[in-house]
């Protein structure tokens, strides 16, 4: 990274312990949003990086304009009514090419619960950098908790959500496994965001790994595991695979981006030992004690945030 001087970059103004820095230090004065995804920091305002050979650097805040906070609001309330719509939309479409028997139900409900978590995940860059960017996007799955808890306690009935998203088509069904599903997503997005590794891996195991098992294992899951015969070897192997698969592109797009910096020969094998663990208590007998839709995000973020920064 190049260093900077005040005079060459005019747009930042740095300050330490509320003097200017004497020109004999080393003034490095950094992008804002490179600096707050690096040490994590809220990504709001202008950054200020100092730093000497004497005195420790310093990450100061100068506020930004109301003009540019109200500019990334309207950007966020619009990202979230754009990623509302789509959500619809998806849903809408499987419904539809279930309705025509274009898609088994079956099929069509493991495919909306892959998909819109992961399209989700995708779209949080549309999002603007503010500090509340990540509760706009929250925003999101909770409108969504908002509906399968009315249409759960059958307050009104919403068919085609019961059918998209249930495997026997009962509204009780809404409160347990899609509703632990909406509340992980809203968790991810609140703790971890964009420029975390945890959450998204997290969600990439919970909604492609564990999804892409129940396909295939519904298709050649002849083989049974000992331990456990409602789930099957081929489903778990391709859970660890695909599971991998995608969280690894997931954060390939992140570092892409600029969201993350990554060391991959280390992150490969991050991801690898997560998987297996996400695996691993996907296979064990306890659906009926904890839903998937909880013991594989939780175990996943447990190992991720020992993993990725041990």
């Amino acid at each position: 990274m190049s260093l900077l001087s005040i005079s060459s970059f005019p747009r930042f103004l740095a300050f330490s312990s509320g003097r200017r820095r004497e020109s004999t230090s080393t003034t490095c004065l950094v992008p804002p949003l490179r600096w707050n995804r690096c040490l994590g920091l809220p990504q709001a305002g202008r950054v200020g990086f100092l730093g000497s050979a004497t005195e420790p650097a310093v990450v100061r805040f100068i506020p930004r304009g109301l003009g540019a906070v109200a500019e990334d609001l309207l950007h966020d309330a619009g990202a979230t009514v754009a990623v509302l719509v789509g959500g619809y939309a998806l849903v809408f479409a499987f419904n539809d090419l279930t309705r025509r028997e274009v898609l088994q139900q079956n099929l069509s409900r493991k495919l909306v619960h892959m998909l819109s978590g992961l399209l989700f995940v995708a779209s949080w860059p549309i999002f603007s950098n503010s500090i509340g960017a990540r509760y706009f996007a929250a925003f999101v799955p909770l409108v969504n908790c908002f509906r399968l808890v009315v249409n759960g306690l059958s307050l009104t009935s919403d068919e085609g959500l019961i059918k998209s998203v249930t495997r026997e088509g009962q509204p009780r069904e809404l409160l347990r496994g899609p509703l632990y599903y909406v509340l992980m997503l809203m968790l991810c997005s609140l703790i971890f965001w964009r420029n975390s590794p945890v959450g998204v891996v997290s969600l990439a195991m919970m909604c492609g790994g564990d999804g892409i098992a129940d396909i295939i294992g519904r298709r050649f899951g002849s083989v049974k595991i000992p331990y456990n015969k409602n789930k099957s070897l081929a489903g778990s192997i391709s859970m660890l695979a695909f599971g991998s698969f995608i969280s690894i592109g997931m954060l390939y797009y992140y570092s892409v981006l600029g969201y993350m910096q990554l060391d991959w020969g280390r992150t490969v094998q991050n991801v690898a030992l997560v998987s297996l663990v996400a695996t691993v208590v996907e296979s064990l007998p306890i659906s009926e004690v904890i839903d998937d839709n909880i013991s594989v995000p939780i175990a996943t973020m447990a190992v991720a945030s020992f993993t990725f920064y041990a």
